[in-house]
């Protein structure tokens, strides 16, 4: 049974007979087959909506995993932790923490655990043969035994500096500083404040302490004893209670140096990881904007593959025009082979986007995450371009008239 129930040529029957119909089932098969005869030029096509849609889903994705990223080391790390550091004093030099500054901060409502590091005047090399002027830009540090625990810091190897190993010239590397002096193992030395220091533990990442990973962390007795430490922290770490966080945050200043308070640095790790996340969020909204220009230039591509269509099927609109198709009919047959193309392409970019995606998570230990949402917007943002892309062909296909389409 054919598709299209044509009129009479008798007004008087044509009265009582429906207008002709295009049933859905018969214009998903003319389109279709429209793209069937073209295969190779309809998969060009749809590549371009595919670009587009791939680079939206994938950075959409991308950074989609890194918040989730962000979020679980914000769980696990908390966002709790405070700093304080010696800012300058009123004339411009720099200011100097009391030496009792752990204990007093310590005596803070709401404080759970304190800890601190000094940095010190000396460099760690390789070897005693190292050039005096390669510090590798590693610095040397007197660390409190707590400071694990404050930090939420994490041993990669070896052991911590604790009551013992702190009177001793022992020594815990940062992942930065064990990987710049060569150090893979504990039990290694090396050369510290005019003297060996043997390696006895080395860290992971400190993603909320980062100055702690190019360090070389001494304890606070041998530190007193072999490198000049006064007693006085350059760097105080503060874990307080979540509820307590902003009141803590006000008191430290005062607590620390009540003559000068403004001469304390307070800050808080966690908002630099936001910070920083924000920023990715950002350069996210540039690179879905030129994925927006990639899926606009697919629809363009779209847009010329249905003209170059009208113009080839000239003949075949021209018999179906004869045969009682109505402009309609063409209006929406070349509208669904548009509509088709595109949701193809939309697809296809939104599997490629969400491989890639997963790809780039694991490569990066990220959980990965495909906002559902991003693909169904996408999806709908490739049938809106489909068919605004196919609408001029389409009106342009239905006003050929059979006649001149034949003769064509």
């Amino acid at each position: 049974m054919t598709a299209l129930e044509t009129r009479p040529a008798d007004p008087a029957v044509q009265e009582t007979l429906p207008s002709s119909r295009l049933r859905a089932r018969d214009l998903l098969r003319l389109a279709t087959a429209g793209l069937r005869a073209r295969p190779a030029r309809a998969v060009l096509s749809a590549l371009g909506i595919a670009i587009g849609i791939a680079a939206m889903i994938a950075v959409v994705g991308i950074s989609a995993s890194s918040q989730a990223r962000l979020n679980q080391q914000l769980a696990s790390l908390g966002t709790n932790l405070l700093t304080a550091t010696p800012g300058n004093s009123l004339f411009g030099a720099p200011a100097k923490l009391p030496a009792d500054t752990i204990p007093k901060v310590r005596m803070i409502d709401g404080v759970e655990r304190v800890s601190g590091t000094a940095a010190l005047k000396a460099n760690v090399y390789r070897s005693d043969v190292i050039d005096a002027a390669a510090t590798g830009s590693l610095v040397v540090m007197a660390a409190d035994p707590d400071l694990l625990d404050v930090t939420g810091a994490t041993l990669r190897a070896g052991r911590w500096l604790d009551a013992a190993t702190g009177r001793y010239p022992a020594v815990v590397l940062g992942a930065t500083a064990a990987q710049r002096l060569g150090i893979v193992s504990p039990g290694s030395q090396v050369w510290l404040g005019g003297q060996y220091f043997t390696v006895i533990g080395i860290l992971d990442p400190v993603p909320l302490a980062p100055e702690l990973d190019t360090a070389a962390l001494v304890g606070m007795p041998i530190a007193a004893e072999l490198l000049g430490f006064d007693g006085s922290p350059t760097r105080v770490y503060e874990r307080s209670t979540d509820a307590s966080v902003a009141s803590v945050r006000d008191l430290l200043g005062r607590t620390i140096s009540p003559q000068a308070p403004d001469e304390v640095t307070v800050s808080r790790p966690s908002d630099a990881l936001a910070a920083k996340n924000a920023a990715d969020q950002a350069f996210t909204g540039l690179l879905v904007g030129l994925g927006s220009v990639a899926l606009l230039v697919g629809g363009i591509g779209v847009a010329n593959t249905m003209i170059i269509s009208v113009l080839e099927r000239r003949r075949e609109i021209g018999l179906r025009r004869s045969l009682g198709a109505a402009r309609r009919h063409i209006r929406r047959q070349f509208v669904a082979e548009a509509l088709l193309l595109s949701a193809l392409g939309g697809v296809a970019g939104s599997v490629l986007g969400a491989v890639v995606t997963v790809a780039v998570a694991a490569a990066n230990g990220w959980p990965a995450t495909v906002p559902p949402a991003a693909v169904g917007v996408g999806i709908v943002a490739t049938l809106v371009i489909g068919a605004v892309a196919g609408l001029y062909p389409a009106i342009r296909a239905a006003r050929i008239p059979p006649t001149a389409a034949l003769s064509g």
